[in-house]
């Protein structure tokens, strides 16, 4: 069902035959022309509107017919494609027709996204996350889906997918859309991703959609000088045209002041949802919509942001955007009526940039614990959920950096120390506040650096069984699926001792009967015998432990048991009890009554 009218220019089939609407308000004349036409540069003129829209109804194209623009110019013709066509034969090809009607989403609408608050989210590049058994070059949503089993077995219940419109090539990260409105043909199209989402909700997955609206292209960009139109040598209609065009990628980003372009770029939002029944969107880099790389202010980048979150949230309750803006800005995540973005959390880089320098520091003397309390503690606006937290993702592996074990230990990346302070990262990021987030291969030991030419080596998982399943036990404490584990999907959260000298690190989360006690060691050495306070006094079941052998067969095992606190106060807390922890290691530890 169409809950909006995003869709109130390009194709569109009805009963009579196909209209088609374009934008162009510099034309002469603007004709169809397609293979129902014999690509005709004059058979099937549009009539303008006082819009500056060119329209044809009734035209003889059919779902599958391909087309393009013949727009007339002061200096000659120009064959364009749609820019809101719905798919491309490739990206230098044809705009084609879709029909949406015939998809079956059979009980699709019954799924409802879990509480952010319960999300973990698995973020996942389609070329290269699994590739079948075929040989393809790129991975598509059908091969995607036959890793769906593995990804509900390790709990996740949420992927994020970067960008799968249309790029320029085959082989991309995604982040140089030339089509926004299109699904990658090499990706399996739009068919492809309906069948992707419907499968993962079947599975109980949401699917959120990475968006790049801060640039297009610049690669295939068909938009470039659509019209004929430009100043400065520049894009045209759709770009601005002056020092505002310039960003890190190219001189291609949209006039945010324009009507035009900000329906179409708040149009694709909600394409998104009404079209393909995605749970949210993630925007990258929204620092780049907001201002120029010297921090010179885009209002209306700002104002477009709070549009487009505004529809989502009236139009899809339950929907999250979440804003990849990395400046620690509690504005992005603060509520439009109150002059924030609008968006419903936000990439953390007050967690991610400490936590991975703290886990890749060689010397244990350097590695800072005021940092790790600080990234645990930190929220914005008050609101745990505001903030998305991980140690990799896919700019945090590549462009330069490596995996959090290659990180650790180049030489090694598979061995002792470096599966050992991976896995710490992993139980921070699973017991902290916030939505956790991990990157594809992660829970199974993905090592060297993200490139979009390779594939996730599934063969070496079977031999990381013991890091998968720290992840499965993880993700299943933070689902909370055995009802054991609430306090961690609560917003509170304590730093209970800091031991900077020893490395030893507690905080806990939720409280009352909920209450979560996590100790960990941030030491290569063990610790035999450390008295640990407790918040309550009584009975502690032991949950978790990242020193147990079913997790590494040389990890040392140190005897942990549940614990029933000794009437001893320890700091500020009422009890406590002696502890054995391992080299690098995790506890974790739930109330049970006194």
């Amino acid at each position: 069902m169409n809950h909006s009218d995003w869709n109130h220019l390009g194709p569109r089939i009805t009963e009579s035959g196909t209209d088609f609407c374009v934008w162009a308000p510099h034309a002469k004349a603007v004709h169809l022309a397609g293979d129902f036409n014999n690509w005709s540069e004059s058979a099937s003129p549009l009539e303008r509107g006082d819009d500056d829209c060119w329209r044809i109804s009734g035209a003889e194209a059919k779902a599958g017919s391909e087309y393009k623009f013949v727009i007339t110019t002061d200096t000659g013709k120009l064959w364009k494609n749609d820019p809101r066509a719905r798919a491309m034969t490739n990206s230098a090809g044809n705009s084609v027709v879709v029909d949406d009607s015939h998809f079956d989403w059979g009980n699709d609408s019954q799924f409802e996204t879990r509480g952010w608050n319960e999300l973990v989210i698995y973020e996942l590049h389609l070329g290269t996350f699994y590739r079948g058994e075929d040989g393809d070059t790129v991975g598509n949503f059908d091969d995607a889906i036959q890793r769906l089993d593995h990804l509900a077995g390790l709990g996740i219940n949420a992927i994020e997918l970067m960008p799968v419109s249309e790029f320029a090539g085959g082989q991309s990260w995604g982040y140089n859309p030339a089509f926004p409105f299109a699904i990658e043909s090499d990706y399996g199209g739009v068919d492809g991703l309906k069948r992707f989402v419907k499968a993962a909700h079947e599975h109980g997955i949401a699917v959120l959609i990475d968006v790049v609206y801060n640039h297009l292209g610049p690669g295939d960009l068909d938009m470039w000088q659509f019209d004929g139109w430009s100043a400065n040598g520049m894009g045209g209609i759709y770009f601005y045209n002056d020092w505002r065009a310039t960003t890190p990628w190219g001189d291609t980003r949209p006039d945010y002041g324009r009507e035009e372009v900000r329906r179409y770029l708040r149009d694709n939002a909600l394409m998104w949802f009404d079209v393909f029944h995605v749970d949210g969107l993630r925007f990258d880099m929204t620092f780049y919509m907001r201002s120029v790389a010297d921090g010179e202010e885009i209002p209306e980048g700002w104002s477009l942001a709070q549009w487009i979150n505004h529809d989502i949230k009236t139009l899809y309750p339950g929907a999250i955007t979440i804003a990849e803006d990395l400046r620690s800005n509690e504005w992005i995540t603060k509520d439009t009526g109150a002059g924030g973005a609008g968006f419903g959390s936000q990439w953390d880089e007050r967690f991610v940039h400490p936590i991975r320098e703290v886990l890749t520091t060689q010397e244990d003397e350097h590695r800072s614990l005021e940092k790790v309390a600080a990234a645990i503690g930190f929220n914005y606006n008050g609101d745990a959920f505001q903030r998305v937290i991980y140690t990799e993702s896919h700019d945090e592996v590549a462009n330069g950096k490596s995996r959090v074990p290659t990180e650790v230990d180049e030489f090694d990346q598979e061995g002792y120390w470096a599966r050992k302070r991976s896995i710490l990262g992993a139980c921070l990021t699973m017991t902290s506040p916030g939505i956790p987030m991990i990157f594809q291969g992660q829970e199974f030991l993905a090592t060297g650096h993200f490139s979009d030419d390779g594939e996730m080596d599934w063969e070496t998982a079977p031999h990381e069984e013991g890091v998968i399943r720290t992840y499965r036990d993880l993700i299943q404490l933070r689902t909370n699926r055995d009802g054991r584990s609430a306090g961690l999907q609560s917003p509170e959260c304590q730093i209970r001792h800091l031991d900077q000298d020893g490395k030893i690190l507690t905080f806990t989360r939720g409280s009352g009967e909920d209450e979560i006690l996590v100790v960990m060691s941030f030491s290569m050495h063990e610790a035999t015998t450390y008295r640990v306070g407790f918040p309550q006094p009584g009975n502690w079941k032991l949950l978790f432990h990242s020193d147990s052998k079913v997790y590494g067969e040389d990890f040392g095992a140190k005897s942990l048991f549940d614990i029933t606190t000794e009437d001893a106060p320890y700091g500020d807390l009422p009890a406590s009890a002696e502890i054995q922890l391992g080299a690098y290691d995790c506890a974790i530890f739930a109330y049970c009554g006194g």
